[in-house]
């Protein structure tokens, strides 16, 4: 018990590394598509439904895993979720042929999907109340870290050891944040359980729905682009390995400033704020791409506009949840993640089916026109100021 406090002041970031090796299991497809699709002798469109199944099973289980799962200790439900996610991705870097590839995959995101939304929840438990919006954004640093470092090192060693390497990666890195997790967090700690009638009060909330939906069409936009963003950049500029290892860099640093940044500004600004000023920049990075494609330079400035918005819009949305009904917060944060996931599934699989049908160019558009909606719908759900009362 000596050491609680020690172990408890470095559990959030402990938790935000966990949050890597999640983002590099998701993420890690997108950075090594066409490896993929010559390693596995599939197409290209093939190869990015790894990103499409795998979004359907996490929309799916995120939920799923909450309900079932609120009840257990937090430091053995991650730690256990962590070291799946390791055993997966080294499972991965054997896996025979495409359909084995997939099958391991998905599986192991079945398991991993409760990972991101019980790390944030567990944040808030760590933490005072005044400091759960900062510590729920740090948490989230690890998505960023993951496009930032993750996907331009797995395109690095997939383009020169093959993709089989690159899930070995993945997964030491597994092994490293499990140990480091069971190591620094604190035991004991237990959620409120989740039940289908909080299920039931999130579905009568309005203002937490309208959010939810906020979160998919950020995601949906992002993703029409983001599956192919490798494929496209060869397609449109003859980017080669290491030039598109650049953007998904500068993907991945422009989203670990833009979290710094709304970690350090959403306590003092406030969750809408913040939310409206980093939507904004997304729409500004995508619509960018849309416009400059075919123009490697602009492409790159706008995916470095679009990423200050790729993980802190998520964040913002994590954190304006929690605010909008704090008893609600264990599922919520479990749905904002699912509906994350649908947006994933939903972006990926309109974006395969305009790169099969070779409109490279509409991506951008269709893209922005999702982001767009977004921006529109976090407009609408402002904060309206509380009446005043004219004195007698």
């Amino acid at each position: 018990m000596e050491n609680a406090p020690a172990a408890g002041r470095f559990a959030p970031t402990a938790l935000m590394l966990g949050n890597v090796v999640t983002g590099c299991s998701v993420l890690a497809p997108a950075g090594m598509l066409p490896e993929l699709s010559a390693g596995l002798d599939v197409s290209i469109r093939t190869a990015g439904l790894l990103i499409t199944f795998g979004a359907i099973t996490l929309c799916i289980g995120s939920p799923l895993t909450a309900w079932l799962t609120s009840r257990i200790e937090r430091r053995s439900l991650l730690t256990a979720t962590l070291a799946l996610l390791a055993v997966g991705n080294i499972a991965s870097a054997f896996a025979p042929d495409y359909a084995s590839l997939l099958v391991i995959r998905l599986v192991m995101l079945a398991v991993g999907a409760l990972y991101t939304p019980q790390a944030a929840g567990t944040a808030a438990l760590i933490v005072p109340a005044a400091k759960r919006g900062s510590a729920i954004a740090y948490v989230f640093l690890g998505w960023s870290l993951a496009a930032a470092v993750g996907l331009p090192l797995i395109t690095f060693i997939a383009s020169r050891y093959g993709w089989r390497a690159a899930y070995a990666e993945v997964g030491v890195l597994g092994c490293l944040s499990f140990l480091l997790l069971m190591w620094r967090m604190p035991g004991g700690l237990k959620g409120t359980p989740v039940d289908l009638k909080t299920w039931a009060e999130v579905g009568r909330n309005r203002m937490i729905v309208s959010l939810l939906a906020i979160t998919m069409l950020q995601m949906s936009g992002q993703f029409v682009v983001f599956t192919f963003m490798g494929p496209l950049l060869t397609q449109l500029t003859e980017a080669g390995p290491d030039a598109i290892g650049l953007v998904f860099g500068i993907y991945g640093v422009c989203g670990f400033l833009g979290v710094a940044v709304a970690t350090r500004v959403v306590d003092t600004w406030g969750p809408y704020r913040t939310s409206a000023l980093f939507t904004s920049l997304l729409m500004l990075g995508v619509a960018g791409w849309a416009l400059g494609a075919g123009a490697y330079t602009l492409m790159a400035a706008s995916v470095a506009i679009w990423g200050l918005g790729f993980a802190s819009t998520n964040s913002m949305q994590q954190v304006r949840l929690v605010a909008a009904a704090p008893p609600l917060a264990p599922a919520t944060v479990s749905l904002n993640t699912s509906v994350l996931y649908v947006g994933q599934a939903v972006g990926s699989a309109v974006g395969g089916l305009l790169f099969a049908r070779e409109l490279p160019y509409v991506m951008g558009f269709v893209a922005a026109g999702f982001v767009a909606l977004a921006l529109g719908l976090v407009i609408l759900t402002r904060p309206r100021p509380a009446a005043v009362t004219a004195p007698a």
